[in-house]
């Protein structure tokens, strides 16, 4: 009896550390999961108001629009909505590092739209941005500072 008893704690502890190390590649969002999710409801509403020149989201979304707006109105749907509620479900640290990192590049193209849409071609000055385009500008950054926020909260590895 006394032989089998340092097997069994050796397999309790064997399990209790495989139990930690997986809970260290998992994190708790808290109350920070309740802004990524109006951030990312932001986004879908940002889809129906006007972006360029009085044209929707949506059409922006399928092509009927300039490159740029047309690249971040793509990014902002899957870095804003999709890869959030991903990354929500599985709560993995990696994919909260991804977010950050794809919210970061998101909301420099989001800039470059607005910028492009104000830019001047001759004479003639740009449309400007939309309240819709800038709703979802302003929707990324807002997940871009949660998201690395989140990401950078990990503690040490012992």
């Amino acid at each position: 009896m006394t032989s089998e008893e340092p097997d069994d704690l050796a397999g309790l502890r064997a399990e209790i550390n495989g139990v930690g190390r997986s809970a260290a590649k998992r994190f708790d969002p808290g109350a920070g999961a309740l802004t990524i999710a109006v951030a990312a409801l932001a986004i879908l509403v940002s889809l129906i108001l006007p972006w360029v020149d009085g044209m929707p989201g949506l059409s922006v979304l399928f092509g009927e629009a300039d490159a740029l707006p047309k690249v971040f109105s793509y990014a902002a749907v899957v870095v804003g909505v999709l890869l959030p509620a991903l990354t929500l479900a599985v709560r993995r640290w990696a994919l909260a590092w991804v977010c950050a990192l794809a919210s970061f590049a998101t909301s420099v193209a989001g800039v470059l739209s607005i910028w492009t849409t104000q830019t001047t071609t001759g004479h003639h000055p740009g449309p400007g941005p939309g309240a819709g385009l800038v709703l979802a500008v302003v929707a990324v950054v807002v997940l871009l500072v949660k998201w690395l926020r989140l990401a950078a909260s990990r503690p040490p590895m012992q």
